[in-house]
Order: C-alpha cells, then sequence, then structure tokens
C-alpha cells in the first residue's frame, strides 16, 4: 500500500512598515536564515489565527490582518516535505518587547526588499515571492478564504 501524501499546512504573514518587511531572523540547519513570520496552522485554527499567533510568536509583533496574498507550494530538498502556505497581510499594531519567542528564533528585523533580494539567506524561495508579490500589488480580500467550523 502506497503512503498518502500529505503536505504541510502553514501560514506566513507579510507586515510593511516604513517600506520595511517584518521579517525573523531565525535558526534552521544551525543556520541563521530569514523567513517572513510563520509556521504550522493548529488543529482547530482557522488560517487568520495561525497569522496571528505565529507573527506574534515570533516576533513579539501584534497585527490586524488585512487580506491575502496567496497560496504558496514549496518542496524542501532538506526534507522532501511539501508545504502550502497560505500568505496573509497584516498591519502592525503594536509590539510587546517582553514577549517570549519561540525556541530557535533571533529576533525580529525590518528589511527592505532590496536587502531581500541581496541576501543568502532566505529560508526558502517563497520568502522573496511573497515580498515581490506585495510588492507588485497581489491582495486579495479575507472572504475569499471560506472555513467551516
Amino acid at each position: 500500500m502506497n503512503k498518502r501524501w500529505t503536505p504541510h499546512a502553514t501560514v506566513a504573514t507579510i507586515v510593511v512598515r516604513d517600506d520595511r518587511f517584518l521579517m525573523v531572523e531565525e535558526l534552521s540547519g544551525g543556520e541563521a536564515v530569514f523567513n517572513q513570520p510563520a509556521g504550522h496552522i493548529e488543529a482547530g485554527e482557522t488560517v487568520e489565527a495561525a497569522a496571528i499567533r505565529e507573527t506574534l510568536e515570533e516576533t513579539g509583533w501584534h497585527v490586524a490582518i488585512t487580506g491575502l496574498l496567496g497560496l504558496y507550494t514549496y518542496t524542501a530538498p532538506a526534507n522532501g516535505i511539501t508545504y502550502h502556505r497560505y500568505c496573509l497581510i497584516g498591519e502592525a499594531t503594536n509590539h510587546d518587547p517582553n514577549a517570549e519567542l519561540d525556541e530557535g528564533i533571533i529576533g525580529p528585523q525590518w528589511l527592505t526588499i532590496e536587502e531581500l533580494r541581496a541576501s543568502k539567506r532566505l529560508r526558502s524561495p517563497m520568502v522573496l515571492t511573497c515580498a515581490e508579490d506585495y510588492i507588485s500589488g497581489r491582495h486579495y480580500p479575507l472572504d475569499i478564504i471560506t472555513e467551516h467550523p
């Protein structure tokens, strides 16, 4: 019997302020890399709630989700896992400097698109693709996502 293919459902949040993207500097495979605030959707959690939670846990920033940027897929060569990423757009509302960040997080960074384009430390190709799509004006309303309880 063949093993069923099961992609991982994840979220990422694009937050831009003063032409800078909120990024997470984190350890992955022993290396410091940059990613949008991102992570797995937990059982019973909505896509929007997951994005809000992951952004707070990884950056200390509270966000209001305003739209959907898109759905992205990527199969990581390091582990062969396929990730389905819902990339949401959020606005930073306030920062909690005392927030306890997830294990492996070095800290939040605000980077320009030029810094992202030049970086050799992006966690996956989705990081730059999502930032470029945001710059291009790609935005969808949140009601494009229908979730049944």
